[in-house]
């Protein structure tokens, strides 16, 4: 799939293989304590009694509420550690998405797909996107939150830029280039005083 965005947009200062980086669990979060709370929050704003999640670059944490009471709750991410320990997880892949962005689940799978302040890493995101919208069933929704923090030499360079309007609208981009989604909305969730949260939400078309 061709991209809008210039080659350049997804160079990375560290281009070695991501599975070389990730090869050690890394136990940590990008955002602090109240924004994670507010992400939660919003979670349990959207979804719905068991719904059948794909928490896409998932680890050791999927900041997923209590209630509603969910379905299959599936982890796609990059280290097997951090993905056992995910006590959310009903299934769990191992899966390099900068190597291969085709999702391993069947058509239509899924009512929610959740990415959580990892979209900064995606080489491939036109692609990736393309496959969220095969995997979610129609009218299904795509969230996508993001934050100020990363790892910095794995963030792609068109994510190295402050504030949020830029952010939002390459992730809008993200979505709207494969057709199969409407309503791109972006939304300001952030804590006051605390780390921002921003989110891109996409419903999939009928």
């Amino acid at each position: 799939m061709s991209s809008p965005l210039p080659p350049t947009a997804f160079d990375r200062a560290d281009e070695q293989p991501d599975a070389l980086f990730y090869v050690m669990p890394r136990m940590v979060v990008h955002i602090d304590r109240a924004t994670l709370e507010a992400l939660t929050t919003y979670y349990s704003d959207v979804l719905f009694e068991n719904a059948d999640v794909l928490d896409l670059m998932s680890s050791w944490v999927s900041h997923l509420p209590e209630s509603p009471p969910l379905g299959r709750v599936a982890g796609l991410g990059m280290n097997a550690v951090e993905l056992e320990a995910n006590s959310r997880l009903t299934d769990r892949v191992v899966h390099d998405l900068n190597a291969n962005p085709t999702l391993p689940y069947d058509d239509n799978s899924f009512d929610f797909v959740l990415n959580a302040v990892s979209v900064q890493y995606m080489k491939r995101p036109f692609e990736v996107f393309a496959e969220v919208a095969r995997v979610l069933r129609p009218r299904g929704r795509s969230i996508v939150a993001m934050s100020h923090r990363c790892f910095p030499t794995k963030a792609i360079r068109a994510f190295h830029i402050p504030g949020s309007a830029e952010r939002y609208r390459i992730v809008s981009l993200y979505h709207d280039h494969c057709g199969e989604f409407d309503g791109v909305e972006s939304l300001d969730r952030s804590p006051e005083g605390a780390d921002p949260l921003w989110l891109v939400v996409a419903q999939r078309c009928e």
